[in-house]
């Protein structure tokens, strides 16, 4: 018996070691990685690249604590600033921190405005992680369910609903931010329409709000852009990332622009952990090879080859409700509950995850080969018809 706290149903399998989009269990046997940790195995396994800058860096320096400089932390705060066009990044471990991070800064926003009890718009189905704060302004009753009293000072709103915006907007003299995620990962793979991200950034604008965006699961190349928002041509004051910037060694990174960059000074927010080298190390080589090996431009077609896959196989079988993503972030909705699929999946070699009881979610590595991508379609595409069927 594990002394591990009970916090997860785990599936019935352990893994030894991967490579590439591959994974082997105790057995030997091989699985394909649809999911690549829920998005965080950019390079998927075994990268050679990250392997031998993390074994570097390892033995030169693991941690140092940000009571001094930081050379990787630096050199990754400015690569970091020039892709998403941002001014400055505070790091930390994880997305949830990276999103704590955007709260207190709307509330320091907020208070130096002159406001007493600042409040941010969040939206309905959202997920921002499992602090106080952020399982607050997560949608999700499930998550907030034996955890109250909720930390106040949130304004729900329906996804991608502008009219329900602008009335907050005309009733709520609070308001200080919107905080979303241009891709609800956790909410069933929901996609902010562009017109809807450009309305939010100009009534943000008109009203001196912080325009946030959650870019935790939909960051890092994932959708075809290096940042999801980016598909809108907007830009945030404020983007959370974490997930898919480490590679799987944990790294958070809060970053501000225009009206929310400077806010934060020393004794204002910090992280034991947060940029260390080790962890600036995986997420600096990371970038690295998502520039050299063109994984952006390859997520977006990669994505599209795979949606129109599921497309041919899947579209007017009974069932079926939607096949919708953007690059490697894809969701299948069900008009039923499809949680056994998981474990059927990985009885035929398949790594998936299926979120909201009825969406299969599908966030493979951005170093997913033609070949890899062909076999995820024709591995699921056949499970899912026979389970409609049954």
């Amino acid at each position: 018996m594990s002394h591990v706290m009970n916090t997860y149903a785990r599936l019935p399998v352990a893994f030894t070691h991967g490579q590439g989009c591959h994974v082997y269990d105790e057995q030997g046997r091989c699985y394909l990685d649809a999911l690549a940790g829920i998005a965080v195995n950019t390079l998927g396994h075994n990268h050679p690249r990250l392997v031998r800058a993390l074994a570097e860096q390892a033995g030169r320096l693991i941690h140092t604590s940000n009571l001094y400089r930081i050379r990787e932390q630096e050199m990754l705060a400015d690569k970091l600033a020039a892709v998403a066009a941002m001014d400055e990044v505070f790091f930390c471990n994880s997305g949830c921190e990276a999103n704590e991070a955007a709260i207190k800064l709307a509330r320091f926003f907020g208070h130096q405005k002159g406001i007493d009890s600042p409040a941010i718009i969040v939206m309905e189905k959202a997920f921002h992680g499992r602090t106080m704060a952020t399982l607050s302004a997560t949608g999700n009753r499930k998550v907030q369910a034996g955890f109250e009293p909720l930390v106040s000072g949130f304004v729900r709103v329906p996804f991608d609903d502008l009219p329900a915006v602008e009335q907050v907007a005309a009733n709520n003299p609070n308001v200080v931010a919107v905080l979303f995620e241009p891709i609800q990962g956790e909410g069933g793979v929901h996609i902010a329409h562009n017109d809807y991200m450009r309305a939010l950034r100009r009534i943000c604008d008109d009203k001196d709000w912080l325009f946030m965006v959650d870019e935790v699961q939909c960051g890092v190349g994932r959708t075809g852009a290096w940042f999801a928002h980016q598909h809108a041509a907007v830009k945030p004051d404020v983007m959370a990332l974490a997930k898919g910037l480490g590679s799987g060694v944990p790294i958070g990174a809060c970053l501000a622009a225009g009206k929310a960059a400077g806010l934060f000074t020393p004794g204002n927010h910090g992280s034991t952990f947060g940029g260390n080298p080790f962890a600036c190390a995986a997420a600096l080589t990371t970038l690295d090879v998502i520039v050299a090996d063109g994984l952006v431009d390859r997520a977006a077609q990669l994505g599209a080859n795979i949606r129109a896959g599921f497309q041919e196989q899947l579209t007017g079988v009974a069932g079926i409700v939607d096949i919708r993503g953007d690059g490697l972030m894809i969701g299948i909705e069900l008009d039923r509950a499809c949680g056994d699929l998981v474990n059927q999946a990985l009885s035929a070699g398949l790594l998936i995850n299926v979120t909201a009881d009825k969406v299969i979610r599908l966030l493979p590595p951005l170093v997913l080969s033609d070949a890899e991508a062909k076999q995820l379609v024709e591995t699921l595409a056949p499970l899912v018809k026979k389970f409609l069927a049954g």
